[in-house]
C-alpha cells in the first residue's frame, strides 16, 4: 500500500504510547475490530518495537512506527517490519533515507518551508503536527492554499468532538488522534471509541 491508500483507510489513525508489548495485540485486536485498522505506534517507550511485532499478528492490522527522529530508529523500525513511517518533524537525510527505501512515508510539517522540503524529496502527504497550537485548521487552510497537490493528516489536540470539522477540509485525508484510546480504558472501551471514531465523517 502506498501512503495515500493508508491514510483513506480509516478516518482516525491511533497514536499509540505502548509501555507493556503484553498489551499491544489486544489493544490492536479492538481496535480493529472497531473499524481502525492503520495503528501508529509511537517510539516513545521501550516496549515500542516489541509491540510493532505484536501487532502485525492481528489479522487486517496496518502497523506502523511513530516518533521516528533519525535514521538509526529508522533501521530500527525496518527490523521490525513496519509497514509506514510517521516522523513529527521533517530533515533532509531522514527524509531520503525513508523515500529511497520505498517505505509509506508520512513527515511532520508545521509550515511552508517544511512542504517544500517535502515536496523536493518527492512527498505529497503530510502529518500537519502539532496541529492545533500550529493555528488549527485555519492555519492548515491557508497552508493548503498554495501546496494545492498536498494531502495532510492534521495530529495533535484534535478529539472526537473536533475531528469531524478538520476532516471535511477536502486536503485532509484522515487524523491523527489518542482519545480513542484513554488510559484505564478496558478492550471493550476502546472497541467501542474506534467504533465511533471509524464512523466519523466531515
Amino acid at each position: 500500500m502506498n501512503i495515500e491508500a493508508i491514510m483513506k483507510t480509516a478516518p482516525v489513525i491511533p497514536v499509540l504510547v505502548i509501555e507493556d508489548a503484553a498489551t499491544a495485540r489486544p489493544l490492536a485486536e479492538a481496535l480493529v475490530k472497531g473499524g481502525l485498522r492503520v495503528l501508529e505506534v509511537t517510539l516513545r517507550t521501550e516496549a515500542a518495537l516489541e509491540a510493532i511485532a505484536e501487532m502485525k499478528k492481528v489479522e487486517g492490522a496496518i502497523v506502523g512506527a511513530g516518533t521516528v527522529v533519525n535514521t538509526d530508529q529508522f533501521e530500527q523500525v525496518m527490523k521490525a517490519d513496519a509497514e509506514f513511517i510517521v516522523s513529527p518533524g521533517l530533515t533532509d537525510r531522514l527524509g531520503d533515507a525513508i523515500v529511497r527505501s520505498g517505505v509509506p512515508y508520512l513527515p511532520g510539517i508545521a509550515n511552508a518551508g517544511d512542504i517544500m522540503r517535502g515536496l523536493d524529496l518527492g512527498l505529497t502527504h503530510f502529518k500537519f503536527f502539532p496541529a492545533e497550537t500550529s493555528g488549527g485548521l485555519k492555519a492548515l487552510k491557508a497552508l493548503a492554499a498554495p501546496f494545492y497537490q498536498c494531502k495532510f493528516c492534521p495530529t495533535g489536540g484534535i478529539s472526537a468532538a473536533t475531528a469531524p470539522e478538520w476532516l471535511a477540509f477536502d486536503p485532509i485525508l484522515c487524523v491523527g488522534g489518542s482519545w480513542v484510546t484513554p488510559k484505564g480504558a478496558s478492550y471493550e472501551q476502546v472497541e467501542a471509541l474506534a467504533r465511533e471514531a471509524a464512523g466519523l465523517k466531515g
